[in-house]
């Protein structure tokens, strides 16, 4: 038996162990309250403030803003693909796509934070992206299935999700306490917009490089952060 070795069941190493646990639930449970109320802006030092503990264990748990805000949201994202297998599950597509925009604006509205990360990527963030990535392949169907019954004008694009995404998040942020439910009235406008037969033709929808640019420049690590490969 080797005298400088630690055993595994050492009563003095397990309160570091719990300790550290407790530390991070406490720092996800503050990062939740902090950035669902302040959005994406908020300062990591707030959050420490929030959980009670210094920036430095901050740190050693989630070394960049990216790192906390992929652990505080990915519960929101998982319920976000969620929404969209719901709508995929409606055996109305017009209804199912409409209920998907309004479910998933809904969630914005109740969690600022969560507004910004629907218009924000993190290239680092692999399991908050997968999620993403799979959310949005279901929505493509979506869309696809509510164009074959004609209710769903034939000239709206993928892209249009972000940009609706990105307009929800500007008046949920903009109107905050004051007129909590004015982003009701816009959904309602925009989902009137959608549907056949269209009044007119559209501009062209971004490019997707354009896209996803200024959903990195909205990331905590801002445009210093690299591009990952993409799918078409």
């Amino acid at each position: 038996m080797n005298p400088g070795a630690q055993p595994t069941d050492n009563p003095a190493a397990q309160p570091l162990r719990s300790d550290a646990e407790r530390n991070r639930a406490r720092i996800i449970a503050a990062g939740r309250t902090v950035l669902g109320r302040d959005g994406l802006n908020a300062s990591m030092a707030s959050v420490a403030r929030e959980a009670g503990v210094g920036i430095a264990t901050i740190l050693r748990h989630f070394p960049t803003k990216e790192d906390l805000v992929a652990a505080v949201f990915l519960d929101r994202m998982d319920a976000y693909a969620d929404a969209v297998a719901v709508a995929l599950d409606d055996p109305d597509p017009w209804h199912g796509f409409t209920g998907y925009i309004e479910a998933a604006c809904a969630m914005q509205a109740a969690d600022y934070g969560f507004a910004d990360v629907l218009t924000t990527t993190f290239p680092t963030a692999k399991a908050l992206e997968q999620r993403r990535n799979e959310a949005y392949e279901a929505m493509v169907q979506l869309i696809n299935r509510a164009k074959a019954t004609g209710r769903l004008r034939e000239d709206f694009d993928p892209s249009d999700l972000v940009l609706i995404h990105m307009a929800n998040a500007g008046v949920v942020n903009a109107c905050g306490d004051a007129a909590p439910d004015a982003w009701r009235r816009v959904v309602a406008l925009l989902i009137q917009s959608f549907e056949a037969p269209a009044r007119g033709p559209l501009p062209a929808s971004p490019e997707h490089d354009a896209l996803y640019k200024a959903m990195l420049r909205a990331s905590p690590a801002g445009s210093t952060a690299s591009e990952p490969g993409k799918s078409s």
